[in-house]
């Protein structure tokens, strides 16, 4: 069988790729279908996440949540990642970030954003709370299901 897609638009697509972040993207036309996906190291999202959490509570933080982590999905204040991305604590480099540790948040606040395809997209709060962690870094990929936030 062969397809017929435009090598251009499978070019943008991978290029697409590199510029997001983005894990995979798929193509349909008709009953034909085509993915791409490349690997996301795991070096580049592990090595921020310490030094952008908290200055001296992130190593303690870091490594509890890592054994944690089974736990982490069950819990009823998760927030997870609706879509594969690049998150962003803030609305622009230098600005504070739209939550931190401790503080408390109405059901709907914004809690970050995440850029897929050159849009920015709104992680809202699902409901009020306090935010007791924040499991991404500014700048990281994060994948469909990621948990991003905690609130209790």
């Amino acid at each position: 069988m062969s397809l017929t897609f435009d090598p251009k638009t499978l070019a943008e697509l991978a290029a697409l790729l590199n510029e997001t972040g983005l894990s995979e993207i798929e193509l349909a036309e008709g009953d034909r279908k085509v993915r791409l996906a490349r690997a996301i190291t795991q070096v580049a999202v592990a090595a921020p996440a310490p030094v952008a959490v908290a200055a001296a509570p992130a190593p303690t933080a870091v490594p509890a949540a890592a054994p944690v982590a089974a736990d982490l999905s069950k819990h009823p204040g998760l927030v997870k990642s609706p879509m594969v991305g690049v998150a962003y604590l803030s609305a622009e480099p230098g600005a504070p970030a739209y939550v931190s540790v401790g503080q408390t948040v109405e059901a709907g606040a914004t809690l970050l954003l995440i850029e897929a395809m050159k849009t920015f997209n709104q992680i809202k709060a699902p409901r009020a709370g306090v935010v007791k962690q924040v499991l991404v870094t500014s700048g990281a990929p994060v994948e469909f299901d990621e948990p991003l936030v905690i609130i209790e």
